[in-house]
């Protein structure tokens, strides 16, 4: 099986207000020995040198801080030391304000071939209001470059259950991320994050339970309409254009995680950096670093992760991954019907619903212990 890599890019423009990422305004003076610090742990990583690799990520921050060149750079040091797909998906993210001509032309030429880009809204006071520094029309101005360089395959972010946001905004936003001809689109919940400038702003009170419940609803169908299918709970795209690298998260699949606060599932075990530059940067033996998060591929993650999909969890083949399991009172719980609306069950495969899906947290200890 093919394994993923996740780079970790941790420099912004500017911080955004509910961001709680391992993230650093600036720092200019850090790209060049981070990109040499990258490549040294990538020529150091436990997967062995010649491996296949099918997914590549670099995520952030905003790697687009790096320049274009280190970002090739680093894409080239991973085809040296391995085996990508010819197929691969490399993806990359983005800020609208960052992409230039000049850049995604050097980046297609350099092998990329997705682009994330966090669009978020095209509200232009919520944009604001979380931090954004680009507007609507940057954005699409930015989708024309990509698309003008090469890029067919387009991800938009996009956050519902703002404080005070409506349906109709969130049903706005959706259509014009849907217009700009993005292949996939990622819809996330606000979730006020301690310790951000958008926490001290606002409380659990500000966030209409509600409110949020219809809007979930409400952009489901809305995406449904406009040919986007729901993979995940957040997650929706044009058939074949699901993301690849992500589904390795939620399928519990081997991939790494290189620099400060990337986490890996590899060798069956989890385990990630600790969120320090310093130490990254300096760090002759950059893997020993890495803090030990246990098992990977337990009962219990793989229901949670697969519970995540619309595909559902497959209970036969959970349990010819963890012998000794036994799924039967898992199928059991799920057929109550009280649950007929959370959860659906088909032979032996068990899949959330979309009211499911809100009440994930508390629907799968529910499913696993009763």
């Amino acid at each position: 099986m093919s394994a993923g890599l996740y780079l970790h890019i941790p420099f912004c423009q500017k911080r955004c207000d509910y961001c709680d990422f391992y993230t650093m305004a600036g720092r200019g003076d850090l790209f060049a020995p981070y990109t040499t610090a990258l490549l040294h742990a990538l020529n150091t990583a436990p997967l062995p040198a010649g491996s296949r690799v099918d997914t590549v990520y670099f995520g952030g921050g905003t790697p687009t801080m790096l320049g274009a060149a280190r970002l090739c750079t680093l894409l080239e040091g991973i085809r040296q030391r391995y085996t990508l797909a010819p197929d691969a998906e490399i993806t990359l993210e983005a800020n609208p304000i960052a992409i230039t001509p000049q850049m995604a032309s050097t980046l297609r030429a350099g092998g990329f071939n997705r682009i994330s880009m966090g669009l978020q809204s095209a509200n232009p006071a919520q944009l604001r209001d979380l931090g954004r520094t680009h507007t609507a029309e940057k954005a699409a101005e930015a989708v024309q470059i990509v698309r003008a360089a090469g890029f067919e395959n387009l991800s938009l972010d996009l956050m519902l259950g703002l404080p005070h946001q409506t349906v109709e905004e969130v049903l706005g936003s959706i259509r014009f991320a849907a217009q700009l001809g993005a292949l996939h689109l990622s819809a996330y919940m606000l979730q006020l994050e301690e310790g951000t400038p958008y926490a001290a702003r606002y409380t659990e009170s500000d966030i209409d339970e509600e409110t949020q419940r219809q809007i979930y609803l409400s952009a489901i169908a809305e995406l449904e309409r406009l040919g986007y299918r729901q993979y995940e709970i957040s997650n929706f795209a044009r058939p074949g254009y699901e993301s690849r690298h992500n589904l390795k998260y939620w399928r519990c699949e081997e991939y790494l995680g290189l620099g400060p606060a990337a986490a890996s599932c590899f060798g069956g075990r989890r385990f990630a950096f600790p969120r320090d530059i310093d130490a990254f940067l300096s760090a002759k033996r950059p893997w020993s670093l890495c803090e030990d998060e246990g098992e990977a591929g337990s009962p219990e993650e793989r229901v949670a992760m697969a519970l995540r999909l619309c595909e559902g969890l497959d209970c036969t083949a959970l349990e010819q991954a963890c012998p000794g399991f036994d799924a039967g009172a898992l199928i059991q719980r799920a057929s109550r019907p009280e649950l007929k609306p959370f959860c659906t069950v088909t032979g032996r495969a068990v899949a959330l619903t979309p009211q499911g899906f809100l009440l994930e947290g508390s629907l799968i200890p529910l499913l696993l212990w009763g």
